[in-house]
């Protein structure tokens, strides 16, 4: 069936400093000076950066659940909600797998910890002992637990991403189920998240101050002396994602009609969001808006967006073998190819509902290795103060990835508009 052209228009010149992704930068690199030059008071502006990203957080649950619930009852029929979110999650697991694989590879090629001879007698595991608490607490069972929400409403206010998902589901589905009776109430959620998509909006123009006080404490607290004493594993972290981004979902991305790079300048603002922020969740609200209006269709936007934030992530998964056998090597730990296979099984599962926010990847990463004890998790401590700086990395391979595949999984569902796509992918305005 042809697909009727969209009329399009050139988008309305602004100057140049009105443009949110040039305030970030502008805000990034103030940060940046702020808190190499006066580090105290780098870390003083910690609450700047925080405060922001509390205020996103506050509205991601409502984000996720009304995206969700509009998307699934929008279809009208559960054989559609199945059919999208098998292809979903068939993306997902596939190409957190080559994540995985990829970091594996590169680990032992490069192997960024060799020569380092660590003692692990000698390691503080003090430093790490939060971290190692809250992955002992991590079990399979009690993932699957917090899953289950305590009531309907508690997911809302208390912002468990994966209870949100559950209920919404839920919701969405039983909407379906009552048909008509439901309509009503679909009408009523598609006004709420208009409501709350403005409120996005207004929250969003707060970002360049969230990103200065983000970036003044990052820089203040840990210094670029903490970068440069372990350059080369940083290096190797943020090559190897740069690789998987432009190769591994770039040919994916070619596959599907489009091009990579035109998607990352299609999301820039959103992009400098999350390296100013060290967190993905900070600009989830706005990728839902840009992928909807770059002809996604609603119903995969509310399905894969939400659902990618805690199974689709190639940057945590990349970084968790990176960093893992990267303290196998530190310390002189021969590490066989079955217990690094098994350490690439655990990292799968221990990936999977993990938040898109500062500190989620260490967590999981602590949890992995307490489940393959030949790596000491006091070895943690070798990069605890170069963590900060990875997680903007994660962040952004995460986010590029939920991207490329909302587009790919609409694609694959027909329920994409190229000509909205690509008329966004330039630069243009859809009407």
């Amino acid at each position: 069936m042809a697909v009727a052209t969209s009329a399009v228009t050139p988008a309305a010149p602004r100057p140049l400093w009105r443009h949110l992704y040039v305030q970030v930068i502008v805000a990034i690199l103030l940060g940046v000076l702020v808190g190499h030059v006066w580090p105290e008071t780098g870390v003083a502006l910690k609450p700047l950066g925080d405060g922001f990203v509390k205020l996103v957080r506050m509205v991601i649950a409502p984000v996720i659940f009304l995206s969700l619930v509009t998307g699934i009852a929008g279809l009208g029929e559960l054989g559609g909600v199945g059919r999208i979110a098998a292809k979903a999650f068939a993306w997902f697991l596939g190409f957190s797998t080559l994540a995985l694989i990829l970091g594996l590879i590169v680990a032992n090629v490069v192997q960024p910890g060799a020569g380092l001879h660590i003692d692990p007698a000698t390691l503080d595991g003090s430093k790490v002992a939060d971290y190692a608490a809250k992955a002992h607490e991590a079990t399979f069972s009690a993932f699957l637990l917090n899953i289950i929400a305590t009531t309907l409403a508690s997911p809302l206010a208390e912002g468990e991403i994966l209870q949100v998902l559950l209920v919404a589901i839920l919701f969405g589905v039983a909407m379906i189920l009552v048909g008509e009776k439901a309509a009503p109430l679909l009408t009523v959620f598609e006004s709420a998240t208009a409501v709350v998509f403005r409120i996005v909006a207004m929250l969003m123009a707060l970002a360049p101050i969230g990103a200065f006080g983000a970036m003044a404490f990052t820089i203040g607290q840990y210094g670029v002396g903490a970068l440069a004493s372990l350059a080369g594993l940083v290096a190797t972290f943020y090559l190897t994602s740069l690789a998987f981004v432009l190769l591994v979902l770039g040919c994916a991305a070619r596959l599907f009609g489009f091009s990579i790079l035109r998607l990352i300048r299609y999301l820039k603002e959103e992009l400098l969001l999350v390296l100013g922020t060290s967190s993905s969740e900070a600009a989830l609200p706005r990728l839902i808006e840009k992928m909807e209006r770059a002809g996604v269709a609603k119903p995969v936007v509310g399905l894969v967006v939400p659902t990618g934030y805690s199974f689709n992530l190639d940057g945590t998964n990349i970084y968790m073998t990176l960093a893992a056998l990267f303290i196998a090597q530190a310390c002189g730990i021969h590490l066989s190819l079955g217990q690094q296979l098994l350490l690439l099984g655990v990292a799968m599962l221990s990936s999977k509902g993990a938040a898109g926010v500062t500190g989620a990847g260490f967590i999981t990463l602590a949890a992995t290795l307490a489940i393959v004890p030949a790596v000491p998790i006091a070895g943690m401590a070798l990069i605890l103060g170069i963590d900060r700086f990875m997680s903007e990395c994660r962040s952004l391979t995460n986010f590029i990835g939920n991207a490329v595949a909302t587009i790919a999984v609409g694609r694959w569902e027909g329920a994409l508009d190229r000509d909205k796509l690509d008329a966004a992918l330039s630069g243009r305005v859809v009407d």
